[in-house]
Order: C-alpha cells, then sequence, then structure tokens
C-alpha cells in the first residue's frame, strides 16, 4: 500500500477562498473542547450552542388566565363605601316603585302562596260585605299607611280604620265593608283598594259580581283612519264586566289590503266604560279608496261590527293638476281680455270714395250721384224715352 500523497501547499496567489476559523465575540472566550473531541450538550468546537426558547406549558396558561379573571373582578366589583350608599338609596323601594319592607294584599292567606289576587266579592244590591286587607311591615321601623277605595266598587269600601300603624316585622289585617247600592245594575263592578305609606302606594284590586238578571251589551264607535292608524272607541252599553275581542279587515279597490284574525284585547271593559284604542297599519296604501270593518266581541254573546271609508289620493300630482288647470284658466281669461280690448281701441278706417267725374260740379261724386239707373222704379225702367 503506497503512503498518501502530501497535500499541495497555498501559494499567496491562489484563487480559492480561505476558510478562517469562527472566532467567539469580545469578552468571550471559546470552549475548548475535552479530550472526547465535542462540548457538552454535543455541541462541536467552534459552534455557539443554540438558546432554548421559553414554551407556553398548560401550568403557565393557566396562571396567566387567573391573573386576568382576578383582575376583570376587582374592576367590576364596587368599593364598600360606593355599595353601602346604593343600598342606603334603595332601602324602602323596589324596582317598579313598589315597595320594599312593606306590602299589602287581601286578607286571608298565610303566606304568599295562599294569597288572593284581588278582593272578590258577590251580592244582591242593597246588601253589605264583609272582607279584610293585610298590611305587612317587614321594616325594622314602625309603619303608618292611609287606606282609601278608588274606582266603582272601591268607592263603595269603608274601612274600619284610615289610618293604620303597623309595628316593625308585623303583619296586620284591617277590616273593611263594601255595600252595594240599592239602584246598583246586576253584574260586575271593579275597583281598587289603595293603600299609601313611607312614600309608596299599593293598590289591590276588588271584584264585585251584582246578582240579578245580567246583560252583556258591547259596542264599537267613532273608526277612523288617520296618521297611519286605525282609531276607533269600545263602550260597554251592558252591566257585566266583558273582555273584549277585535278583528280588523281592510278591503281595498284590487283587494284586500289588512286581514287580522279575531283576538283578545289587553283589558278590561266594566259596565259603562268607555275606552278610546289605536290599531296600527302603518302600510297604507298611496293610492286607494279603502273599506274599514271592526268586529268586536265578548263572553256573553256581545257583538258589535262598524265601518268606515277612506280615499287616499297622493298629494303631490293632485296639487300639480290644480296647478296646471289654474294656470290655463288664467291664460285662456287674459287672452280673452286682450282681445276684447284690441277690439275697442282700434278706429275703423273710412270707406274710399270715388273721385267726381269730369265736368261734374263740385261736391258731386258717388255718394251725391243720381239713382242709379238699376235702382230706378219699374214703371220708369220700361217707359219710352
Amino acid at each position: 500500500m503506497s503512503p498518501p500523497a502530501p497535500r499541495p501547499s497555498r501559494t499567496p496567489d491562489d484563487p480559492r477562498p480561505r476558510c478562517t476559523p469562527p472566532t467567539a465575540p469580545p469578552g468571550r472566550t471559546p470552549p475548548t473542547a475535552p479530550p472526547g473531541g465535542t462540548l457538552p450538550g454535543g455541541t462541536l468546537p467552534g459552534r455557539t450552542p443554540p438558546v432554548p426558547r421559553p414554551r407556553l406549558t398548560p401550568s403557565v396558561l393557566a396562571a396567566v388566565l387567573t391573573a386576568v379573571f382576578a383582575a376583570l373582578l376587582h374592576a367590576l366589583t364596587p368599593f364598600p363605601a360606593a355599595a353601602a350608599a346604593s343600598a342606603d338609596a334603595g332601602a324602602g323601594a323596589a324596582p317598579g316603585g313598589a315597595p320594599a319592607d312593606w306590602a299589602a294584599r287581601p286578607g286571608g292567606g298565610a303566606g304568599d302562596r295562599d294569597a288572593r289576587p284581588y278582593v272578590y266579592l258577590e251580592g244582591t244590591p242593597g246588601t253589605a260585605l264583609q272582607d279584610r286587607l293585610a298590611v305587612t311591615n317587614s321594616g325594622r321601623a314602625p309603619l303608618t299607611v292611609r287606606l282609601r277605595g278608588d274606582g266603582r266598587a272601591g268607592a263603595w269600601a269603608r274601612f274600619a280604620d284610615d289610618t293604620v300603624t303597623v309595628p316593625p316585622r308585623t303583619r296586620a289585617e284591617v277590616p273593611l265593608a263594601l255595600t252595594v247600592p240599592p239602584a246598583a245594575t246586576p253584574g260586575d263592578a271593579s275597583g281598587e283598594l289603595v293603600a299609601t305609606g313611607r312614600g309608596a302606594e299599593v293598590r289591590v284590586p276588588v271584584r264585585v259580581r251584582i246578582g240579578g238578571p245580567t246583560l252583556a251589551a258591547l259596542t264599537v264607535e267613532d273608526v277612523e283612519i288617520a296618521g297611519g292608524a286605525i282609531r276607533y272607541a269600545l263602550v260597554n252599553r251592558g252591566n257585566a264586566l266583558l273582555r273584549p275581542r277585535l278583528a280588523v279587515r281592510v278591503e281595498g279597490v284590487f283587494g284586500t289590503l289588512l286581514d287580522r284574525p279575531e283576538r283578545p284585547l289587553p283589558l278590561e271593559l266594566a259596565p259603562g266604560r268607555r275606552v278610546e284604542r289605536t290599531e296600527p297599519w302603518p302600510d297604507a296604501p298611496a293610492l286607494d279608496a279603502v273599506t274599514v270593518r271592526l268586529r268586536v266581541a265578548a263572553e256573553g254573546g256581545a257583538r258589535d261590527e262598524a265601518v268606515a271609508s277612506e280615499s287616499y289620493v297622493p298629494v303631490a300630482p293632485a296639487a300639480g293638476g290644480g296647478l296646471l288647470l289654474l294656470g290655463g284658466v288664467a291664460a285662456l281669461a287674459s287672452r280673452a281680455y286682450r282681445k276684447r280690448r284690441t277690439g275697442r281701441g282700434t278706429p275703423r278706417p273710412p270707406e274710399p270714395s270715388e273721385p267726381p267725374e269730369a265736368g261734374a260740379p263740385p261736391g258731386t261724386g258717388a255718394s251725391h250721384r243720381g239713382p242709379d239707373p238699376d235702382h230706378r222704379p219699374l214703371a220708369q225702367a220700361g217707359a219710352r224715352p
């Protein structure tokens, strides 16, 4: 085996690039390879070891989310002073205007589940009916309330005492007597019992059924169309409490424009009561002749129907046509007036006269000539000369 050939030495004018060993940055000493030939970590001699990148582990992510949630919770939590001020400001009042520390409701119920929604009484004309109104004071101070009746049936009620003081943490029941007038019409009557205290007011409904023959009668009146809505009035002509239902239908020249089936209205119509209501109709036509038909019904066979008509004409074309017509009439009148003035003021030219014949005396002409032979009398025309 022959020995390896010696490597040629580089000359100064050799064009091949030279390999420069890597140098360490200033202030650092390049690592020296151990006897094994490599640096710790598997790095070759003369190379800088890679810098490890931070990784987002689940524990780090959980810590970041916890910190963000704590900051948000701290920002949303009011300060103790502000919370105390808001609690003091809301004491004695609840959302909707109802009192927070006292209540009034029909008596007889031991709790909220046993409480009646309203006071209901039945009797014939001239009888006195008995019931109670419960006032509960859940505050820490005594409560003084004033009691009165409102409405038709509420005006018939009389309390044992119009002003009642209820101790703290106490529930008191105030007796009341409701006397039906002797001339009351049989049927249903409604009203309210009103309790006022600590700047708040509580109304308890009252329903009274008056014995005797009942009559259910309902009418719909004063139907009109105005401003994209249908206005009408409902009147209870009977002696029973009615809950009306309404159906709306609008017919135009080319067919049905609106058809709403019968639906209950959110109201109770006491006997003799009149209520004005509005039915929205935002998509009324711009050019049409419509007929509105309202049908109302209620329990007891009460029914009625009302019809109203309306014509829709665009404002701009009508106004333009009217102005055009007025302009034409004015132009014709002005032309006739100018023609009449021209006929009166222009003098007529004189009729031309024929010159006098030769040898005729002065002053003779066509107007002074003798009679025309053609106009002589017949006797002279036929005579001999």
